[in-house]
């Protein structure tokens, strides 16, 4: 088998895994209401494949700088939300979806021009993260309506993914890891769920989702800390590894927490 068949069925089969992922995700999502909804939403099943490839073609040290691009983006993804959020409740898909992404282009435009530290990443997480979580609390009970899935759905969440990791892995030996780092936390789960819902079941409904995502995405971001640091200290397969358990101890901590709360108000 020749190398240029071999990169591109690898390629392809890097790009399948990844897809599924993602869908599996978004078919809970949508399934288990806003709250639940929101906390498989901000696991890592997009940027998280988008770096075990990473890992698989570059070495750690490659990783542990691309995690330091990728924490203030993490910060872009939740003014991103935010954005998205007060817009939906009045305006049309195309403004409020539209607006959203351009503000994450455009924050994420900014962060690449820098050199980042981990305290820097840190700090811009806590102000980003103290100025939105407030504001989006407000707009986080909203009922969940039926959602009826159509036939595009899947293929077209596949195909976000998809092209996603392709152009993360492709483009990861030239770019860099301060670029790669940034693409790989473009936030696809947000993307596919405000482009397929809102249409579907309205602004606020589609808005409640990405609001209760706020502090599973501070979780996120606190993994991405972890994956900077573990990578350093002990290795790439190590460090994905505590990475993703941060996320789910964080998530099944949040998702504790919240069914506390419901059984002391009831």
């Amino acid at each position: 088998m020749s190398l240029d068949l071999y990169f591109i069925l690898f390629l392809l089969l890097r790009m399948a895994i990844a897809a599924a992922f993602v869908v599996s995700a978004s078919v809970i999502t949508e399934r288990s209401g806003p709250v639940i909804g929101a906390l498989v939403a901000t696991l890592p099943v997009s940027a998280g494949p988008s770096y075990v490839f990473l890992a698989i073609d570059h070495d750690a040290a490659f990783i542990a700088q691309g995690a330091l691009s990728s924490l203030p983006i993490n910060a872009a993804t939740i003014f991103m939300g935010l954005i998205y959020v007060v817009l939906a409740q009045r305006h049309s898909f195309a403004v409020s979806v539209g607006s959203a992404m351009a503000v994450w282009i455009v924050l994420a435009s900014i962060i690449r021009l820098f050199d980042w530290t981990l305290t820097a990443g840190l700090a811009v997480n806590l102000i980003a993260f103290g100025i939105c979580i407030p504001l989006l609390a407000r707009y986080r009970h909203v009922k969940m309506p039926l959602v009826t899935r159509r036939w595009y759905d899947v293929p077209f969440r596949a195909s976000l993914v998809a092209t996603l990791v392709a152009i993360v892995v492709s483009t990861s030996g030239w770019v860099g890891p301060r670029v790669s780092g940034v693409i790989a936390l473009y936030p696809i789960v947000f993307t596919s769920m405000m482009v397929i819902l809102h249409p579907r079941i309205g602004g606020p409904p589609t808005a409640a989702v990405l609001a209760n995502s706020a502090w599973g995405l501070l979780g996120f971001g606190t993994a991405i800390a972890v994956l900077h640091v573990a990578v350093v200290k002990f290795g790439s397969a190590v460090g994905l590894c505590l990475a993703l358990a941060t996320c789910v101890t964080w998530n099944l901590a949040l998702w504790a927490h919240g069914r506390r709360a419901q059984r002391i108000k009831t």
